[in-house]
């Protein structure tokens, strides 16, 4: 088991390294198309590599032609490439800046349309959310945040940060509340053991978002998604 772990840990750093290199020609193209469209092939691969199963539900809830707010729970790695895999629209994720750092994968994050996020300075963070704003104003992509912050130790949905909602109201785009389930058995946080299985990933109804929201009312919302993704993950997790 450990040195299988290991082939394919060696064949997805290879395999990292030499899409993050096609990424950074792509990235010429300034309306990104190509470049999301390497990401749906990096997630897939990834998956492939790792010997997963992907299952999806949901989708039919997502109109492709619209930008949307995702919110999802984060408890693995795999719940990145599980994503790009499976969004039906352009999506560009919202990243802390230590991973920028990461030779090649993270420069390229950088450079590209996903959009970093410094979690220590208030100031740098708001600016990371007027991006995200941006974005879907000029572009019409959809935005991701894993709204705990970090990734969950336990595959328990932490307590939410209002970030995501904040974005939300300012843009006055629906948020879709995504559940990911199983991955917190595959590859827990802080292990590098791959535990083939089956990840399942289900795209919750829109809720609005309209007109001006209290804090009170950002609040409220906050525990509306955060109890959907919850029920959803119970629903769809392998027992």
């Amino acid at each position: 088991m450990i040195i299988i772990t290991g082939i394919r840990l060696f064949l997805i750093s290879l395999y990292t390294f030499l899409l993050s290199l096609v990424a950074f020609v792509l990235l010429l193209d300034r309306t990104y198309t190509t470049y999301f469209i390497l990401s749906r092939i990096y997630g897939g691969g990834v998956l492939i590599i790792s010997g997963m199963k992907l299952t999806v539900s949901g989708r039919e809830n997502v109109d492709k032609n619209k930008a949307y707010v995702y919110v999802a729970n984060h408890s693995s790695m795999y719940d990145i490439p599980a994503l790009q895999k499976s969004v039906p629209t352009n999506l560009r994720m919202v990243f802390k800046k230590e991973i920028a750092k990461i030779p090649f994968f993270g420069w390229q994050l950088a450079a590209g349309p996903y959009i970093v996020v410094d979690r220590n300075n208030p100031t740098k963070a708001m600016q990371s959310i007027e991006e995200a704003k941006n974005a879907m104003i000029e572009y019409k992509d959809s935005i991701l945040l894993f709204a705990e912050g970090t990734r969950s130790e336990t595959g328990e949905v932490q307590e939410f940060k209002r970030g995501a909602f904040n974005l939300a109201v300012k843009v006055q785009h629906e948020i879709i509340p995504v559940s990911i389930c199983n991955t917190q058995k595959i590859m827990p946080k802080g292990s590098f053991n791959i535990r083939p299985g089956t990840i399942h990933v289900h795209y919750d109804k829109p809720i609005p978002v309209e007109g001006t929201l209290i804090k009170k009312d950002e609040l409220e919302l906050m525990a509306k998604v955060r109890k959907i993704i919850i029920e959803n993950k119970e629903k769809y997790s392998e027992k």
